[in-house]
């Protein structure tokens, strides 16, 4: 990844091994670009849509984006594990889970 790419990693890259990570700063320029808007605009509208969708889910709503997906909040009940290192039985607690199921456009799109 950085400066230093080997031929190998240039192949794994080809065949899709590695997968690189497009952080906010970079999606907010490329966002920027594409709509010929500011980048402090861009980057509002990326804040405001990630607090509309967290607000969403907090209620315990179900968010469904038409080409994009579901966001939805999973309840996980409380159950029985084992602590990795002694083998002791743990009690672990219920807990919410944030999923999201790509939509059929999105899946074909990237396949």
């Amino acid at each position: 990844m950085g400066g230093s790419d080997t031929p190998e990693s240039l192949h794994q890259k080809e065949r899709g091994w590695i997968m690189e990570s497009v952080k906010k700063s970079q999606f907010i320029q490329m966002l920027a670009e594409k709509l010929n808007i500011p980048k402090k605009q861009a980057g509002e509208f990326i804040d405001c849509l990630v607090d509309s969708i967290t607000g969403i889910l907090k209620k315990g709503d179900k968010l469904n984006v038409t080409g994009l997906g579901i966001f939805k909040v999973n309840d996980r009940p409380a159950r029985q594990g084992r602590n990795p290192r002694t083998g002791e039985t743990i009690q672990i607690k219920a807990s919410k889970k944030v999923r999201f199921t790509a939509s059929k456009v999105l899946k074909e799109a990237v396949l």
